[in-house]
C-alpha cells in the first residue's frame, strides 16, 4: 500500500452497521461506535469508583476526590457562584476528549512476516478526526455560552452587550456566536486529524519501533493538548458570558 493509499485510508469512516427504518438508510459508521465506547467507560468508571465511598479515603478515592476538588476549584475561579452549572459539563467535555484522544493507543498494529504485511483485524481512530463530531461540540458549547450570557444578564440585557461598546459593534459581536464554534470545531479536528494521518505515515515507512515511540506525542501528550485547548477556551468564552467579575 503506497502513501496516497494510506492517507485515503486514514480519511475513510468504515460503516460499521447499517439498516432501514422507515423506508430511510441509516448508516453507523466508527465514530459513533468509538464516541459510544468512550462513554461507556467513562459512565462504568465513574460508577465504580463511585459505588463504595469511604469517609476515610483510599488511594483510588482520594485521587478521584482531589481531581473533583481541583474542577470544583477551577470551576469557582471561572463562574464564580454559577460554578455547579457549569463546572460539570467542562469536567465531562475535558474526560470525553481526553478519552477519545488516546485511545488509539489500545488499537493493534500490522506485522509483517515472511515478506508479507498482515494488516490488524481492526482499527480504533479517534473519534475526532470526524468533523462532525468536533462540530456537535462546538455548538453545544457556544449553546451553553448563548445559555449563560441569557442567564445572566437577562434578554435586555445581554442585547444591550451586543451593542457595547457602540452600537457598530453589533454585526461583530453577532459573528463571534459563529466564529467562535468554528474556530473551536477546526482546531480540534485539524489537530486530531493532522497526528492521526503522520502517524498512520510512519506505521507505512518505518513499521518498527519508531511508532509506539511518536504515539508518546502524537497520542497521549498530543491528545492531552488538545483536550485542555478546546476545554479551556470553552471556559473561557462561558466565563466571559456570565460576567463572573459580577457575581463572585
Amino acid at each position: 500500500m503506497n502513501l496516497g493509499e494510506e492517507i485515503d485510508k486514514a480519511l475513510d469512516f468504515v460503516t460499521v452497521i447499517s439498516f432501514r427504518l422507515f423506508g430511510h438508510t441509516f448508516n453507523i459508521n466508527e465514530t459513533l461506535v468509538i464516541s459510544w465506547v468512550v462513554m461507556l467507560i467513562l459512565i462504568v468508571g465513574s460508577l465504580l469508583l463511585t459505588r463504595r465511598l469511604r469517609t476515610v479515603p483510599r488511594r483510588p478515592q482520594a485521587l478521584l476526590e482531589a481531581a473533583v476538588e481541583f474542577l470544583n476549584r477551577f470551576s469557582r475561579q471561572q463562574f464564580g457562584r454559577r460554578a455547579k452549572v457549569y463546572g460539570p459539563y467542562i469536567g465531562t467535555v475535558f474526560l470525553f476528549l481526553l478519552l477519545a484522544n488516546i485511545i488509539p493507543v489500545l488499537s493493534p498494529v500490522g506485522v509483517s512476516f515472511g515478506g508479507k504485511r498482515y494488516e490488524p483485524l481492526f482499527t480504533i481512530k479517534p473519534p475526532a478526526r470526524d468533523i462532525n463530531l468536533t462540530a456537535a461540540l462546538a455548538v453545544i458549547s457556544i449553546l451553553m455560552v448563548l445559555f449563560g450570557g441569557l442567564r445572566s444578564r437577562g434578554i435586555k440585557g445581554w442585547a444591550k452587550n451586543l451593542l457595547a461598546p457602540i452600537p457598530l459593534m453589533l454585526p461583530f459581536n453577532l459573528m463571534e456566536y459563529i466564529i467562535r464554534p468554528v474556530s473551536l470545531c477546526l482546531r480540534l479536528f485539524g489537530n486530531i486529524l493532522g497526528a492521526f494521518i503522520i502517524m498512520r505515515l510512519v506505521e507505512a515507512v518505518i513499521p518498527f519501533a519508531v511508532p509506539p515511540v511518536l504515539s508518546l506525542y502524537f497520542d497521549f501528550l498530543d491528545g492531552l493538548i488538545q483536550a485542555l485547548v478546546f476545554v479551556f477556551l470553552t471556559t473561557l468564552f462561558v466565563a466571559e458570558a456570565v460576567e463572573t467579575d459580577e457575581i463572585k
